[in-house]
């Protein structure tokens, strides 16, 4: 994995966090969703708990809260859905502000949003703190399978060609008078898209073939070393760790 690709998404700064591998980051990330995944839903108090943490990551990383507020927009597909629960969902109906909803469908749009949103804030940090190309030589040492961080890493690296590319033919169209205005455009925009994959295909063909020119053979070379020391790991455990006491005290009933 060759030089670096800051993504939009990741904020430079100077932080204990940034500094922490990669790999340790996905190990603590991973860990602290699973528990909060396995916490019983009537325990309100704990995903409280688990959202002060958080709060403490993105402190002592420095991120925005705005920031994070603003990029867990995409989970919106799934508050929909989950505030649609109580009005579709069976069993026994309860009246919240006049209207009758299901108490199975409340707890269930509860469960996902809470944990929903939990998962994304804690993805958010993750994104915000490590570099895109740090997330894959972490992948790496975790011992993903070479074949998918190597898909991951080319989408990562000519998904702004591709992108590019889109934007030069519709630079192209604009400038010979074309206006998607109705559906008579859809023929235009398909052919466009059409285009787009052959020229796609095309560039990952040339890619390959000069990669092979150069030695390649299935296994891209790591430039970069990302070990983790004692302490570093200990770190990353940190959030884990409070994740657990938290989730056990959620199982004891406290």
């Amino acid at each position: 994995m060759g030089a670096g690709h800051v993504h939009r998404l990741y904020l430079d700064r100077a932080s204990p966090v940034h500094r922490l591998p990669p790999h340790c980051k996905l190990v603590a990330v991973l860990a602290f969703v699973l528990l909060v995944v396995a916490t019983p839903r009537e325990r309100m108090w704990a995903f409280a708990a688990y959202a002060v943490l958080l709060a403490a990551v993105a402190a002592v990383a420095r991120i925005p809260f705005g920031t994070v507020v603003r990029r867990t927009a995409i989970e919106v597909p799934f508050v929909a859905f989950a505030l649609l629960m109580p009005f579709v969902a069976t069993g026994e109906k309860t009246t919240v502000l006049g209207l009758w909803l299901s108490e199975s469908g409340l707890w269930s749009a509860w469960d996902i949003l809470a944990k929903g949103t939990l998962g994304v804030v804690a993805s958010i940090l993750l994104a915000a703190t490590t570099e895109p190309r740090l997330l894959l030589l972490g992948l790496d040492r975790l011992r993903m399978p070479q074949l998918l961080t190597q898909i991951a890493t080319f989408m990562l690296r000519y998904g702004d060609v591709v992108a590019a590319e889109l934007g030069r033919m519709r630079v192209a169209r604009a400038s010979r008078g074309f206006e998607a205005r109705d559906v008579r455009a859809t023929g235009v925009l398909a052919k466009s898209v059409g285009a787009l994959f052959l020229r796609s295909y095309e560039r990952g063909e040339r890619v390959h073939l000069a990669m092979v020119s150069r030695g390649y053979d299935g296994r891209m070379p790591l430039l970069d070393d990302v070990g983790a020391t004692a302490g570093q790991w200990s770190a990353a455990a940190l959030l884990p760790a409070a994740a657990l006491l938290v989730a056990a005290g959620a199982w004891m009933g406290i």
